[in-house]
Formats: C-alpha cells, sequence, structure tokens
C-alpha cells in the first residue's frame, strides 16, 4: 500500500490483524524510578552482550510473548519441541546465565538488578528458577551439532556459565546507543511507523552482512510476490565473528535503499545476538519480525547458517530453514516467502533466481571472501555485482595497502621464557619496519590493567580477558600487540582468539619449557613457596596449565636462545603475509 492510503487505513498500530500482541515489560515511569532506585540495594549481575541483547528484546516486546527468562520448563521444552511448556512456538533458548560464585549467593524469591557493562539498572529479575544445563546437550538439540567451528556451539561450550536463573523481568529503561537513533525501533514504534505509511502488507528481510545488486532484486521480486512493501531489518547485535562491522554495514543500506522505487522500502535496526543457528534460527526470526508487525517474512538459501564444519560440509542444508518453516506456517501468524539466491547471468545482464538458469547462461559471483580481496587489493569491483555507492563505503572500511592487524600472544608457564622471547620480537619487527608495536606483558597487566585481581580461575578468566579486549583494539586500528601472560585456560585463550579475529590475526605461541627447568630459572622463589604451601593455585603446581591442543607454533623454551626462538616467529609471522 502506498503513503497515500494512510487517510483510508483503519490499522490499529500496536495491534494490526497480522501481528502478535505485545508484551512490554517495562513498568509505568513512577514505578521505574522507583524500582530503580531500590535496584541500588540489590545483588547486580552485568550483562554480557549476548544478555544485554536478549534484555533489551525482552523488554520492548519482541520477544513476545516471553516475560523473561526461561525456567527449567520452558529451556526444556523448547530444546525437546521447539515450543515453550504451554505448547507456544518458540525455537531459542532466551536464558540467563551466570558464574558459580554468584549463583551461590541467590535463592528463589530474591530480586537481582540486571545492569549494562557501566553498571546502570535496566531490569529487576524476580528469581523463580535456579537450575544447572548440559550444554553439550543443549548444543546438539538447537544446533544439530557439537563442533567447535559453529560460533553459536562456541559460545555455548566455551563461555556461556552452566548454572541458569530464570524468572520474570520489570524494566527499568531501555539500553542506551548513541548510533543510528533514528533507526533503531521498538516493535511499537515501527508499528506506529508503518500503520502511518498505510503499509497493511510488509515483508521483511533479515541480513548480517552488507546487501549488493543481488539482495536488491531478491527482495524487490519477493516484494512483488507478496503484494506487499519491504523491511529490511538487518541485525545490529552480535552476528558471526569476522563479520562486517554494523556502523559500515547500515551505512551501505543507506546506501543501497536509495535505489528501490520510492516509497516501497523501509530501514529499521535490529539489536539481536544471533546464534546462527540456521532453521531453529529462521523460525525464530520469522517470530520477532511478526511482533514487528511484518505479515510476511523472506527466507532464503542456507538462513542463518554459519557456513561449513570442521569437515568441510555445511551445518545446515540448503533449504532445511524454508522447510521447518512450513511445517509450522499455519501456526506462525507470519507469511513465509521462500526464495531461491539470486545469481547474475551475464549474457542476458539481469539477474535470475537460480532455479531459472539456463544451460547456455554465463553465471558470475563475487564471493565475499573475493569480495574483501578485491578491496584489500583495489581491484576493480564491476557495477553488476554492487552499487557504486556501497563500493566507495566499503573502500573507505577496507582502504587499500592498509597492513592488517596482528596479535603475538604467548602462552606458557612461569618461567617458561615467555617474556624473554616477547622482547626479542619486538626487537626483531623494529630492525625492518616503523610500525607501533604494543607489549601487554603479564606482570606489567596485572600491575595497571588488572590491579586487585586474584588468582582464582576467574580472576585469572578476567585477566586475560582483559588483555584480549585491549589487544583486539589495538589489532581493530592495524596495530602489532605482542602479549605475554601465562593464560593456563584454554576456554580464556579460546575468548582472546574471538575477540582478536574478528578485527586481524591471531597467532598463538605455545612456550613449552619442562617444568624443572621453569623452577630453576625461578629468580622470585615463587615455585618453592608453591611447593610449600605458601602461595596457592599456582600454574603447574597447585593448579593446572591446559596445553593449548593446536598453536601456530609451539616452541621449548630451553631448546635453544630467545634471538634463534624468535627468529621462528618471524619467519612464520613473514610466512603468513602479515610482515614483508
Amino acid at each position: 500500500m502506498s503513503q497515500s492510503a494512510l487517510a483510508h487505513s483503519h490499522i490499529d498500530p500496536l495491534n494490526p490483524p497480522h501481528g502478535g500482541v505485545l508484551k512490554e515489560l517495562y513498568l509505568p515511569a513512577a514505578e521505574a524510578e522507583a524500582l530503580k532506585q531500590r535496584s541500588a540495594t540489590l545483588p547486580g549481575w552485568d550483562l554480557n552482550p549476548r544478555q544485554l541483547c536478549d534484555l533489551e528484546l525482552l523488554l520492548n516486546g519482541a520477544f513476545s510473548p516471553l516475560e523473561g527468562f526461561m525456567n527449567r520448563r520452558d529451556y526444556s521444552a523448547v530444546l525437546d519441541d521447539l515450543r515453550l511448556a504451554d505448547g507456544t512456538l518458540w525455537p531459542i533458548p532466551i536464558v540467563l546465565d551466570v558464574d558459580d560464585a554468584f549463583a551461590a549467593t541467590v535463592a528463589i524469591g530474591n530480586e537481582i538488578a540486571l545492569r549494562d557493562r557501566e553498571g546502570v539498572p535496566l531490569a529487576v529479575l524476580v528469581v523463580e528458577d535456579i537450575y544447572f544445563i548440559d550444554p553439550l546437550q543443549e548444543a546438539h538439540q538447537v544446533f544439530g551439532t557439537t563442533d567447535r567451528l559453529h560460533p553459536g556451539v562456541a559460545d555455548l561450550l566455551e563461555r556461556r556459565h552452566r548454572v541458569h536463573l530464570g524468572g520474570r523481568v520489570r524494566g527499568i529503561q531501555a539500553p542506551q546507543h548513541h548510533d543510528f537513533t533514528e533507526l533503531r525501533d521498538t516493535p511499537r514504534s515501527l508499528r506506529r511507523r508503518l500503520a502511518h505509511l498505510g503499509w497493511e502488507r510488509v515483508v521483511a528481510f533479515q541480513t548480517r552482512n552488507p546487501m549488493h545488486r543481488a539482495h536488491r532484486e531478491l527482495t524487490v521480486r519477493a516484494a512483488e510476490r507478496a503484494s506487499a512493501n519491504l523491511l529490511i531489518q538487518p541485525v545490529v547485535g552480535l552476528t558471526k565473528p569476522g563479520d562486517v562491522d554494523h556502523y559500515t554495514r547500515v551505512r551501505c543500506y543507506q546506501a543501497l535503499i536509495r535505489h528501490y522505487p520510492e516509497g516501497t522500502a523501509q530501514l529499521s535496526l535490529l539489536p539481536l545476538a544471533m546464534r546462527m543457528a540456521g532453521p531453529r534460527e529462521a523460525l525464530w526470526h520469522a517470530i520477532i519480525r511478526k511482533n514487528y508487525g511484518a505479515s510476511h517474512f523472506i527466507v532464503g538459501r542456507d538462513h542463518a547458517g554459519p557456513g561449513k564444519n570442521s569437515k568441510g560440509i555445511p551445518f545446515y542444508e540448503p533449504f532445511a530453514a524454508q522447510q521447518l518453516l512450513a511445517e509450522h506456517q499455519d501456526e506462525l501468524g507470519i507469511r513465509v516467502v521462500p526464495f531461491p539466491a539470486m545469481v547474475y547471468a551475464a549474457n542476458r545482464d539481469v539477474y535470475l533466481p537460480s532455479n531459472e538458469v539456463q544451460p547456455d547462461d554465463e553465471i558470475r559471483d563475487i564471493s565475499g571472501t573475493e569480495l574483501r580481496r578485491r578491496l584489500a587489493e583495489g581491484e576493480d569491483i564491476p557495477a553488476w555485482f554492487t552499487y557504486p555507492q556501497v563500493v566507495d563505503i566499503l573502500r573507505e572500511r577496507y582502504p587499500v595497502d592498509r597492513p592488517e592487524g596482528f596479535a603475538v600472544f604467548f602462552t606458557g608457564l612461569s618461567g617458561a621464557g615467555k617474556s624473554t622471547i616477547a622482547q626479542a620480537v619486538i626487537a626483531r619487527l623494529l630492525e625492518h619496519s616503523a610500525r607501533p608495536i604494543s607489549l601487554l606483558d603479564g606482570d606489567e597487566v596485572r600491575k595497571h590493567l588488572s590491579k586487585g585481581l586474584g588468582f582464582s580461575r576467574e580472576d585469572r578468566a578476567a585477566n586475560v580477558t582483559r588483555i584480549g579486549y585491549v589487544a583486539s583494539e589495538i589489532v581493530r586500528h592495524g596495530g602489532i600487540v605482542v602479549c605475554a601472560p601465562i593464560a593456563p585456560y584454554r576456554d580464556s585463550r579460546a575468548e582472546v582468539r574471538k575477540l582478536i579475529e574478528a578485527h586481524g590475526a591471531f597467532i598463538e605461541i605455545h612456550v613449552d619449557t619442562a617444568l624443572e627447568t621453569c623452577e630453576a630459572r625461578d629468580r622470585k622463589g615463587l615455585y618453592a613457596q608453591a611447593r610449600a604451601g605458601k602461595i596457592a593455585q599456582f600454574t603447574g603446581i597447585s593448579d593446572p596449565y591446559e596445553v593449548p591442543n593446536n598453536p601456530e607454533l609451539r616452541l621449548d623454551g630451553a631448546a635453544s636462545n630467545a634471538a634463534t626462538l624468535a627468529n621462528q616467529i618471524v619467519a612464520l609471522l613473514r610466512n603468513r603475509g602479515l610482515i614483508a
């Protein structure tokens, strides 16, 4: 429907015929202020990025009919049947996981303040259930795999806590966003906007990547098929590690949307934390878009799939998502518009659905990897693939000849030689390059960045994560950073790898020096004190060191001098193309 139809429209913007009833969880202003004041006296949990996205969509009604984080009954029902305990269709667990130390302070009936990273109270949870989960079981049932190459599985097995708190939440205030505020709709505000435009039929399109001409052609055809206007609603919460940042993507969407017929397409952002759960996620996306007021939802090939597993096989069949949504079409409350991939036929100079390609068609394509290579090397990106305005934005984000940032991350026992080898590597690099190099040494980080942390597993993990965060920021800006902590735990090192590889290369160096050699080198007498019981939780003596399974390089710190070992690392960096 065009904008001129508004005067004749009788759409209820809050509950359109094709949208579900919104369950917004924000309290009235006076009650919210009173709860905000009282939350200062409550135990508080600082939400991680995934939990923060989930809370925002709980509070604003995008996760309707949910009224909080799932209890054990709902969680189990979702895993087993893709439904809540009352039978309502819902395919993805929405849970609040907390660490063991915090869980030990909580009892059923308690209230907990849920806070953002700055400690701002956003909501209060009334604890109705405390339960433990089996992450391997959840991985099997939700993702269909335990392969850690799946980003959702990696997050579940390596970063999520096993203890969960279930209960209703009462909203105090929305999380604050400073970017693209005019595009950040709630379900209520987007329903109002669509009603104001007079749009009764709205087909929503999900994306986590920049859009190009093929996407434009697909969405135009899907809208025509549904006799609907188009809502482009990209995810700007958590997506797959290594994806283009949402700031760049939104600028690309803003440039692309000008190429749709006037008055036919709108752009709105979705602060969702994707799980990359393939068919289940597609079902979830459809329910969320219904809550935002869409009447139709486009489901393409390999919707929300994370790519290939460790055997090189796609995690999900290409049309499994379309099949699952077709099974539940009657109760979804939103119509599914299945669509094949669009391909470019050079001989006809047109985009076609892949199922309409003829044997003599000359099909051309540019993969995401190929696009990044062309951007990095300054090669031409043809007009048939994307629009010049989009290319300009991507070239600004990925300038030609900009060196890739990288981190050299040493791990090993105290006294293994990490710091000495790290210094030798830095010296060798600076002999041949003027690029700035930062050193994050374990002792120095403890003194400044992690002052006040102890040596419990949780504090050690926090220390390593802080190193990873700082390193990722250096790498993000094209810098070189050398890290030399003990980093005894695999899950902490995996978290650091994820942080850094979102922006550049991560080179893990295991300095595999024998324990007796490390003890013999110990000038501070720390090992002797640990063996005497004077130092608790000392790595290698009273606390484990988890040996890396697949580091980029493993060195014996006693096999040669630091300069020789540094040469091996520099050679590796050169072979990887990270240095000249």
